[in-house]
């Protein structure tokens, strides 16, 4: 892990997260495939809105033209910077050396809130698919317990060790997966390849907010595994591989139901709601397909939780490594080994928002993203200036020029999502940055005068030698 100052002496060397984690089993390639994969989808479980948005055909296009656009080029600048700064805290550790500390607590700011927001959608997800089979979880008090005892049982075990949840995450990739394989195969005899062609009803409007927002929201956080950098076995040569492989492995996840469906079923296109694949896969193959979906839903949410929350707990870990949060934020569990300050930190605030409806979580989270990526696109190109003879054991192979290029096409995508957003999205989207401008200069205010201890920036230069 991280190594210390030069003139700290030989006890202080270690920062306050490492010694811990040495106890700790590292993740490995596989079980980081399907974390990234947890980050990212988990599942076709939520594409359906894209359909109610705007017809088969739109959605259809947009899961197979979207990852070219907007997901290769992030999993690519994930995988140069991640390995080239291997330490927890992942964009935040890339902000702070392209443009210093202020920018580095701003994105963390925003990062954090966009994971911990996203986590409340989970439980709110795998709640839309259940109540169809026990009706009572549509509102009420039935729902918030559900929605709470869910949050704070899978917190708890993300509390109990990284390696447990990769190893976990793979057996849930394969069981929630295993009925949108049976249901496309069973769906073969019955797709019309002429419904793939529709563009929607006639008289019914596009939804271009819900369609964008929803596309979006299932084909980013390709870089939240970055937090997580110091916890990888061979982090330079590991994070391209399992980039690679789940990027494919997610946009088949997504396009091979969607194709099955929309192709083998005719339905109003307004009945496309989130959950809707259930329904499909009664039309499909009946009962039984769908009670299996149900439960891959509930399965599939485990893994996104999980994957989620890990990610922004070992991102306060990382903050904590490098100065932006007092060294109290990168304490250890002394059993497991895990954050438990952020895991506990992320759960309280996951709770807070867990009231917001699905369609307010993702556009909320949208924007916080956007926001975010839009720095970390001028980190990684500051950064290939500033820092051209920097060791990148994994670098794009294209010259600064092309890179701008690369950068420049999905943001214009995410200038398009900002402008999109509600007055009530950017109402608090700007409260919760204000609060992220008011936190480092606190902090800073907190360190000149000693009130606590914090770490040193330096700490994680050393990370790449290891």
């Amino acid at each position: 892990m991280g190594i210390a100052d030069r003139n700290d002496s030989p006890a202080d060397v270690l920062p306050v997260s490492t010694a811990p984690a040495n106890k700790v089993k590292k993740l490995t390639l596989v079980p980081l495939i399907f974390l990234i994969y947890f980050e990212v989808a988990g599942g076709p479980y939520g594409e359906e809105p894209t359909v109610q948005a705007a017809g088969p055909l739109l959605a259809l296009l947009g899961f197979l033209v979207f990852p070219f656009i907007w997901s290769v080029p992030e999993a690519l600048i994930t995988a140069e910077l991640a390995t080239a700064f291997p330490g927890n805290g992942g964009f935040v550790i890339w902000a702070e050396r392209a443009f210093g500390p202020f920018f580095g607590s701003l994105m963390g700011t925003w990062k954090f809130l966009t994971g911990v927001i996203n986590i409340a959608a989970y439980p709110v997800l795998c709640i839309n698919y259940v109540q169809q089979a026990i009706p009572v979880l549509q509102d009420g008090w039935p729902r918030a317990i559900a929605v709470v005892s869910s949050t704070l049982l899978l917190s708890f075990l993300n509390y109990t060790g990284l390696s447990i949840v990769g190893y976990t995450a793979v057996a849930l990739g394969v069981v929630s997966l295993s009925p949108f394989i049976v249901m496309s195969l069973i769906a073969i005899p019955r797709i019309q390849p002429g419904r793939w062609l529709s563009m929607g009803q006639k008289g019914v409007p596009k939804d271009w907010n819900l369609f964008f927002n929803t596309l979006f929201w299932n084909l980013n956080f390709w870089d939240n595994a970055s937090t997580m950098a110091g916890e990888v076995e061979n982090p330079q040569t590991t994070f391209p591989k399992a980039l690679l492989v789940a990027v494919l492995f997610t946009c088949m996840a997504y396009l091979l139901p969607l194709v099955a469906v929309t192709g083998a079923v005719s339905v109003d296109q307004s009945e496309w709601g989130s959950g809707f694949h259930a329904n499909a896969a009664e039309m499909i193959a009946g009962k039984w397909l769908k009670v299996w979906i149900e439960v891959g839903a509930v399965l599939s949410t485990i893994g996104l939780y999980e994957a989620q929350l890990s990610s922004s707990a070992y991102q306060i870990l990382g903050m904590a490594d490098i100065g932006v949060l007092p060294k109290f934020f990168a304490r250890r569990s002394k059993w497991f080994g895990t954050p438990w300050i952020g895991i506990l930190l992320s759960t309280l605030i996951c709770l807070g928002v867990s009231f917001l409806t699905f369609t307010d979580i993702i556009s909320s989270v949208n924007l916080l993203y956007s926001l975010g990526m839009l720095l970390e696109f001028a980190s990684f190109l500051w950064l290939r200036r500033k820092m051209p003879s920097k060791k990148r054991p994994y670098r794009v192979p294209l010259s600064l020029p092309w890179l701008v290029i690369m950068c420049l096409i999905p943001s214009v995508f995410l200038v398009l999502i900002i402008v999109l957003a509600t007055k009530m999205v950017y109402l608090v989207t700007g409260v919760m940055t204000a609060g992220g401008i008011v936190w480092y200069f606190l902090m800073n205010f907190c360190k000149s005068r000693g009130i606590m201890e914090f770490g040193k920036p330096e700490d994680v230069d050393a990370l790449v030698d290891e």
